[in-house]
Order: structure tokens, then sequence, then C-alpha cells
């Protein structure tokens, strides 16, 4: 199937998901209007239940063509993410070790070591009195944000390859999510990294403060973004990716742009 094939079909699709959509929008402006998330829960739970991966990523899609703002999706995203249950380690099992999907999600993996270390090591330093540069939380503190910062080969393999084949296949409101979210946490890791470096130059309270905003922001931020990656996009790119000669063209795009230093089976791993 041709891509204006393809993009036909998947406005069908849109138009046979209509009311999904309107149910989502519905529910996505009580979020937005404050109210109670606990008041919604069941209704919530109930409804997001009957939506897979792509149904949700075409019902995102419909409602930005309404008019909805890309960063109002984050809601919705996060709301289905509580109420799915996905088996990330029976997509593993049905992919190839080498498959582009496969390594994203190995290098989601290791990011999410990195992120229980930061959490680790922010604790450390949030319960010291002074700086001391010779405890090892400041040595961690330097790696993880080294690793953080390495991972924008991740992103740029997404944004450069992944993201603009799921959007040929017709669906494109999953990825200005993604892309969105990827844009704020480059500053948050930039913010860590750069406390890191220069920890010794500020009034240790204030280093402090900073560095717990800006952890406990990424940490969130990259664990919710990485299973709505997990769950909902990559799900969605196998679903409507279908020719095998894709992946492999994607494989090589990838491997022109590179890997980060932490994949798995990489030469700098």
């Amino acid at each position: 199937m041709d891509t204006n094939n393809s993009l036909l079909v998947f406005r069908s699709f849109i138009y046979m998901f209509r009311d999904k959509a309107d149910r989502l929008n519905g529910l996505l402006k009580r979020l937005n209007d404050g109210e109670n998330p606990d008041k919604v829960k069941k209704e919530v739970k109930e409804f997001l239940s009957t939506i897979s991966p792509l149904d949700l990523s075409i019902a995102e899609q419909d409602l930005l063509e309404a008019g909805l703002k890309t960063e109002d999706l984050r809601h919705l995203c996060s709301a289905h993410m509580e109420m799915m249950n996905c088996d990330f380690e029976h997509l593993k099992a049905e992919l190839e070790p080498d498959h582009v999907i496969a390594t994203l999600m190995a290098e989601h993996d290791k990011i999410l070591g990195f992120l229980d270390g930061l959490d680790e090591v922010n604790n450390v330093i949030q319960n010291e009195s002074k700086y001391r540069p010779s405890i090892e939380a400041y040595q961690k503190l330097s790696s993880i944000s080294n690793h953080l910062v390495g991972a924008e080969p991740h992103h740029i393999r997404e944004e450069e390859v992944l993201f603009p084949a799921i959007e040929r296949g017709g669906v494109f409101g999953p990825t200005k999510v993604m892309v969105l979210e990827h844009q704020d946490m480059r500053k948050l890791k930039g913010q860590i990294k750069k406390l890191s470096e220069g920890a010794a130059e500020l009034d240790f309270n204030m280093f402090k403060t900073m560095l717990d905003e800006a952890s406990k922001k990424l940490i969130f931020m990259l664990r919710d973004h990485i299973m709505k990656e997990n769950s909902i996009l990559y799900p969605t790119a196998i679903q409507i990716i279908k020719d095998e000669k894709i992946w492999e063209a994607m494989k090589k795009d990838c491997d022109v742009i590179g890997y980060c230093c932490f994949t798995p089976k990489c030469k700098n791993s």
C-alpha cells in the first residue's frame, strides 16, 4: 500500500473513532479544568480500558486537527498509562534484538536505571548539611548526568527516523507529544549536568534546591515519557509499519545517526 492509500485508510479510521475522540475530549476537559482525578477515576478506567494504542493515537490526531493544543494531550497520555496493563516483555519477545524498536526499548531500560541512580544520589545530597566533594554521590551525579545528556542519539533516532515513519503512516498525534517532551527534558538534563559541574561555586542550599527541583521533574517526566513510548507509540509503529524493507531502511538510517555509549551491544558500551 502506497503512502497516499495508507493515509486514506487511517483517515477512515479517524472517522470510525470519532465518538472515542469526543469522549476523550470530554475527559480531557474535565482534567484540564482541575476536577479531582479521584472523582472520575472509575469512569476514566472503564473507558480507557477499551482503547488500544492505535485507537488512542488516532483519537489524539483527531483532537489535534480539531484545534486541541499538543501540551494538553499529555493529560490523556498520562491518564491512559495509569489504566493500561501492557505486556512489555511480550512486545520485546516478538522483535529481533537489532530491530529499531528493540534497541530503543533496551535503551529505555538503561535510562530508567540512570533515573533510579539520580533519585538515590539526590536523596543523599539533600540530607547533607554542607558541600563535601569527597562523598561518592557527587561522582555518581556527574556520571549519571553525562549519561542522561548522552542519551541524545536515542531521541534523535526517534525524531529523525521513527517519528517520520509513523507520520507517513497517517498518525502524528503521539509523535507531536513526544517531541514536545523531548524539548522539555533536554532543558532539565542540561540543568542537572550544569549543576553537577558547578556545585562548588553555588551556595549549598541553593544548589540543593535547584538539584532537587530539576531531578524530581526529570525523573517524573522521563519515566512517564518512557512508559508512553513503550505502551502507546512503539506498539502503534509496529501496527502501522508492516513492510520489513521499511524497517531495514530505518535501521540503516539509525546506524548513520549512531547510538548511545550505553546502548546494549554498542562498541562504546
